[in-house]
């Protein structure tokens, strides 16, 4: 089959193209998938580059870094083993099952949930492992997974758009379920352009609240046409005077980050008391300035999210099929031009996600 595979960490002449590359064969608990696309998201270019490395503290960039270890190159804090074909927001029907896995999945459209677990346990964290990372993924005609990761879809969707939800939205549901966002809520998105921060956007104004958006200004027309309430400069000289200006608040109840980098503080400042921090990403820059004045005295919550819980990615897939979500696909290229399609991702000037079509 042809296949884009990552030899290592590094530039982006660690992706190569095969046309030879060896068909995977379903274990009997897996589908094989025919690939018909697949999603472009932030892991597959930190993974490659070993951004998650502590060895370094730059902003993603998406060039082989300086510094960093590859044993802890990934998500998880470990190694990764190569070759490695990456990819985990796939859109494909599935041709074959293993000899445990349902029949009736054969001939069925199906998105892929990436987060990978043990079934026996599948609530454990320290189990989990993801799609594209620490197994084979989507960059490639055909792909195999467990079959408690495929779920069938019902959409008038193209395979394109619905390769754009899985890694952005599931992650965004995600932080708003750590943060409790509800009815009512003030929500600050930093990075609201992006994959994940279209997605915070819909996913917040479904819950009832109010989405607020940064971004920088060519992109504000069409953030504000994904959805935004309220759409802020990337950085503001006063956030709190800017907020003031846009809502008649100048705090809000819930940030929602993928940004970090040097305008942080800005945000925690910007939280009201009781306020609710959750962050899954530092595009930015990992490495910030953390008062913990303001965290105590204001009776902040912070959390992390990262590892999706069982049945995000249903509910995710029932917002699709009920027409609650509307999907944002800036540009797509053929799996061959991955590397370029990985440059404009990298690059930033688009709105919502990037996908390679098969």
């Amino acid at each position: 089959m042809r296949a884009m595979v990552l030899t290592g960490h590094g530039g982006m002449d660690k992706l190569v193209w095969h046309e030879d590359w060896p068909k995977p064969v379903p274990g009997d608990e897996d589908v094989l998938i025919r690939v018909a696309a697949c999603g472009l998201n932030n892991t597959d270019v930190n993974t490659r580059t070993a951004w998650y490395s502590k060895g370094t503290g730059e902003a993603t960039t998406g060039e082989a870094l300086e510094g960093v270890e590859e044993d802890d190159a990934t998500w998880g804090g470990a190694s990764i083993t190569f070759p490695r074909i990456q990819g985990a927001d796939v859109c494909g029907v599935v041709e074959a099952v293993g000899a445990k896995a349902p029949a009736a999945l054969v001939g069925k459209r199906v998105l892929v949930d990436p987060w990978l677990r043990d079934w026996t346990d599948p609530l454990n964290m320290d189990r989990a492992g993801y799609y594209g990372s620490e197994c084979d993924g989507g960059y490639a005609e055909y792909t195999v997974v467990d079959f408690r990761n495929v779920h069938p879809v019902e959409s008038r969707m193209s395979d394109a758009e619905l390769a754009s939800f899985a890694t952005s939205y599931v992650t965004a549901e995600n932080m708003l379920n750590r943060a409790a966002v509800k009815a009512g809520d003030r929500v600050l998105i930093p990075g609201a352009s992006g994959g994940v921060g279209s997605a915070l956007i819909q996913l917040a104004r479904r819950r009832g609240a109010t989405a607020i958006a940064m971004c920088s200004p060519a992109k504000e027309d069409s953030v504000r046409k994904a959805g935004a309430d309220v759409v802020l400069p990337r950085a503001p000289k006063d956030l709190q005077a800017s907020l003031l200006a846009a809502t008649g608040h100048d705090t809000v109840t819930v940030v929602a980050d993928v940004v970090g980098g040097p305008g942080w503080p800005s945000y925690i400042d910007a939280l009201a008391r009781g306020g609710r921090y959750t962050c899954s990403g530092a595009i930015a820059g990992p490495i910030v300035s953390f008062d913990l004045r303001t965290f105590y005295l204001r009776d902040l919550t912070f959390t992390g999210a990262t590892v999706v819980p069982p049945g995000t990615f249903g509910d995710l897939v029932g917002y699709i099929e009920a027409g609650e979500l509307r999907p944002l696909v800036a540009a797509t290229y053929p799996l061959n031009e991955l590397r370029a399609a990985q440059t404009a991702f990298i690059e930033k000037n688009h709105v919502g996600n990037i996908v390679v079509t098969i």
